[in-house]
């Protein structure tokens, strides 16, 4: 009788040659040079290279980035690309890694967005020439016209010794970075790194970062196309509404939809709200929710001081098992969200607008993507060093976005990062040389190798930007 899990005897050794794993991350590499980020952080930080010798610094940075996009938590996983020389060309130790995080201050950080905001618009170029463009965020069964920007903070957890860490609402300690990302596609517009003990819904932090988002659009797309700004109720400050008010003053055609939390008058409002007013909620599919129902509450409560123009909407729901509940849901037996927004009435119904704001809950996922990505620990006791740690962290959220959007068909255009890590990423491979070229042999029983040896095709047939 054939045993049961019997398996080949194999005999293990350390001396292989001519064998590379990571061959994926080998994709993004390329991919930061085929859209300019490579170039464009060399540039940017030229001035830390005063000498023109060693490492270029633009190369470290690209490098890091595509560590982390590849799951590296560390700068000393740096060494998965270091030691692969034959396919990733020389990548700096980790000192001098080091010693680039620690030059960037301000003035470089700022210089390092600008860097990858030009590099967005070039892949925002090639997705236009070589896709159908920028994917719509869809809700409700139809597309939402434009752009959808959600930004929402995170909490950290760190030890006490790394500066500007702090204790957390939530009773830990570490930092509570704020962040916004791209529905679209997924990519990392902006973050900042904040101490634990910042507040949720500060509108200046909410302000800078939107401003930082906006400046990683492209013109083409920031003037003349509509961008939804999505948040949760620390999102409602009177402050930040006004703030993107007055952006649609200077041209930005902004509009929002936040969260707004369940006072005592919006209490009276919903109790004294007729009930043929509530109408079926929608499931982002089109389809009615079952036992959700979607109300107007603009006019019954009191919007002074919010931008005009801004209505009031909630949704009620049964609640599902282990939903935290509020004193008066409990009285109602029912779930209670409100947002506020100001979409006009005649672009759309309370029920459709609900569930587009519903949409903002993708917003966790991205977060939580990110948090493998690179920001969901931080490697210096010093923040400066850590707050380019978020910058490049963004970076590696990005060339994972541009992948999907420009290199992957099927169900890798929408995976997840843990997804294409172990199919497309994490690929080894063997090399071979032949007619002065160096080739990379998948291999042939790997179920995905037609997947990543046609993105490489796709990779070299990306216009390239202009010199």
């Amino acid at each position: 009788m054939q045993g049961i899990g019997s398996r080949p005897r194999v005999h293990v050794s350390a001396d292989g040659v001519g064998v590379v794993g990571h061959t994926g991350a080998r994709l993004l590499a390329d991919l930061a040079d085929v859209t300019g980020l490579t170039a464009a952080y060399s540039a940017a930080l030229r001035p830390l290279r005063p000498r023109g010798t060693g490492h270029d610094p633009g190369g470290v940075a690209t490098d890091i980035a595509v560590m982390l996009a590849d799951g590296g938590e560390a700068i000393a996983d740096l060494a998965v690309l270091r030691d692969q020389g034959e396919v990733f060309g020389p990548v700096a130790s980790v000192p001098t890694a080091w010693r680039l995080l620690a030059a960037v201050d301000e003035r470089v950080l700022d210089r390092l967005r600008s860097a990858r905001a030009q590099a967005r618009e070039v892949a925002w170029l090639q997705a236009s020439e070589t896709r159908s463009g920028i994917p719509a965020v869809t809700a409700g069964g139809r597309e939402v016209p434009g752009l959808v920007l959600d930004i929402d903070a995170t909490l950290i957890t760190c030890h006490s010794e790394k500066e500007a860490a702090a204790p957390t609402y939530k009773g830990g300690f570490g930092f509570h970075p704020l962040l916004c990302f791209l529905a679209n596609t997924g990519e990392g517009m902006s973050g900042r790194l904040r101490p634990g003990n910042a507040g949720a819904n500060t509108a200046a932090d909410h302000i800078t970062v939107l401003d930082d988002a906006l400046a990683q659009i492209p013109d083409a797309h920031r003037h003349g196309t509509d961008i939804l700004v999505r948040t949760d109720s620390a999102g409602s400050a009177k402050a930040f509404l006004a703030h993107l008010r007055d952006l649609r003053g200077r041209g930005l055609d902004l509009r929002f939809s936040v969260g707004y939390a369940v006072t005592e008058p919006v209490r009276r409002a919903i109790r004294a709200l007729p009930e043929h007013l509530w109408h079926p909620a929608l499931d982002q599919d089109g389809t009615l929710r079952t036992g959700a129902e979607v109300a107007e509450l603009t006019g019954a409560v009191d919007l002074a001081g919010y931008p005009a123009g801004t209505r009031i909407i909630v949704r009620r729901e049964r609640p599902h098992p282990g939903a935290q509940l509020s004193l008066f849901d409990q009285d109602e037996g029912q779930r209670h969200q409100v947002f506020l927004t100001d979409t006009p009435f005649t672009s759309g119904s309370a029920q459709f607008l609900e569930v587009r704001h519903r949409g903002h809950a993708t917003v966790e996922d991205h977060i939580r993507c990110g948090k493998t990505t690179g920001f969901g620990r931080f490697p210096s006791r010093h923040f400066t060093i850590n707050t380019a740690w978020l910058e490049l962290s963004l970076a590696a959220v990005d060339l994972l976005a541009w992948t999907r959007v420009l290199l992957l068909h099927g169900e890798l255009a929408t995976a997840e990062p843990k997804k294409l890590r172990y199919r497309i990423l994490r690929v080894a491979a063997r090399i071979t040389r032949g007619g002065r070229r160096l080739h990379l042999r998948i291999s042939a029983t790997w179920p995905w190798r037609h997947e990543l040896a046609a993105a490489f095709h796709r990779l070299a047939a990306l216009p390239r930007p202009a010199s």
